[in-house]
């Protein structure tokens, strides 16, 4: 696939879905929940990796500092989040981004530690 985009004088770039993913629809990895936060792990592309102008928009973009929930990588780069989750899976294959669970609700502070630590701020 070229990294030749088509345009449409009113809507800009226009490259179907399926063109990005190279016909795929499922990422390599299940770890690509939409909440997961995706990091750069800053090592260099392989020579032999295979990454259209889409990976590399990705990768600059969490290797730029923007980290966050996969979600938003989608929406700040304005990319589909099916698009976002299979290319993401690519990079994650090669070894050039980190995938962390997200947050639960068990890992969050409880109510009570909350009320606590205002309390202690209120103190100060």
């Amino acid at each position: 696939m070229s990294d030749m985009e088509w345009v449409d004088e009113e809507a800009g770039p226009v490259v179907r879905p399926y063109a990005m993913t190279r016909g795929r629809t499922r990422p390599s990895s299940t770890a690509l929940d939409l909440l997961a936060v995706i990091t750069s792990t800053g090592v260099p592309v392989p020579a032999q990796a295979d990454l259209g102008s889409q990976h590399r928009r990705l990768l600059d973009h969490v290797t730029q500092g923007r980290t966050g929930p996969l979600v938003e990588v989608a929406s700040e780069t304005g990319l589909p989040v099916g698009v976002v989750r299979v290319l993401l899976g690519d990079l994650l294959d090669h070894g050039l981004i980190l995938v962390r669970p997200p947050v639960t609700a068990a890992a969050s502070p409880t109510e009570s530690l909350l009320r606590e630590v205002i309390s202690g701020l209120r103190a100060l």
